[in-house]
């Protein structure tokens, strides 16, 4: 356990921010399957609805830090890809 007042500030301000990431990533799993979930079910209006929902999420997630630009922009590509597969 930490003795230092501001080490105990970081632990503080890190469980925040972990929580906020958990609850970040949480939904974009959920809306990405959706997208999927659409794309298997053959509903294309669902599924481009979706896929911009979850584009848009996935940026500003991607913006806040919590994924990195380019893991971003695989997720987005491959959800594309399915999405235009219909």
């Amino acid at each position: 356990m930490a003795n230092i007042k501001s080490a105990k500030k970081r632990i503080k301000v890190i469980e925040t921010k972990t929580l906020r990431n958990k609850m970040i990533k949480s939904k974009s799993k959920t809306l990405t399957k959706k997208v999927l979930a659409a794309v298997a079910a053959g509903n294309k209006n669902l599924a481009c609805e979706s896929f911009k929902e979850t584009a848009a999420y996935l940026d500003k997630a991607a913006s806040k830090g919590v994924y990195h630009k380019n893991t971003v922009a695989r997720k987005i590509s491959n959800l594309a890809k399915a999405v235009n597969a219909l």
